[in-house]
């Protein structure tokens, strides 16, 4: 539990609220939140839908005024959980010195480096190409299996890191939503 909370406290440095972030168990759905984020929420994509209204329930975001808006909001929520679960990362790399499990955090890193960049390339194409900004955002869930995949065969025993993973995978699914959403919106132009 105590890692739990540490990691809560990463996730913490991050340019928007925690509770925006990383929803508590056994909580109650966020009170207001907006059409738009409801129906985000409610998306084929979207693997956790309380996760998604937890995360969207920030009054920046209830206020965002549009699909490309709310996917920007998206988009930096994703590369900043990506940013505090590679410092996670980066930070048991320090404490461990097994080969095994230095390879398989090196490749976590490498993914979550990656993942940073995408969520950020990809802010920039929703409003000129939200199909690439779909696939962009789609292949970093790969990226996130694979680092999984690493510990998991190295017997890594990292609890945040395998919760950084689950968020990610989470912010994945909601960011696929939104550029699917955007794609749809604007049949004609792509």
């Amino acid at each position: 539990m105590l890692s739990f909370s540490y990691f809560l406290s990463i996730f913490s440095l991050s340019s928007l609220p925690t509770s925006a972030i990383i929803p508590k168990a056994n909580v109650s759905l966020p009170l207001p939140s907006s059409q738009l984020v409801e129906n985000l929420c409610k998306g084929k994509a979207v693997e956790n839908r309380r996760f998604c209204l937890k995360a969207l329930s920030s009054p920046k975001i209830i206020a965002a005024m549009d699909t490309t808006q709310l996917g920007t909001l998206i988009m930096k929520l994703g590369a900043a959980n990506a940013k505090a679960t590679l410092n996670v990362c980066n930070e048991i790399i320090k404490k461990l010195g097994s080969p095994q499990a230095l390879k398989a955090l090196n490749c976590c890193v490498e993914a979550y480096k990656y993942a940073i960049l995408s969520f950020e390339m990809v802010s920039s194409e929703l409003v000129e190409d939200p199909q690439t900004a779909n696939y962009d955002v789609a292949v970093i869930g790969p990226e996130i299996a694979n680092c999984e995949k690493e510990l998991i065969n190295a017997k890594v025993q990292a609890p945040r890191l395998l919760a950084g993973n689950r968020f990610m995978k989470y912010y994945v699914s909601m960011g696929y939503e939104i550029t699917s959403t955007l794609e749809l919106e604007n049949p004609n132009e792509y």
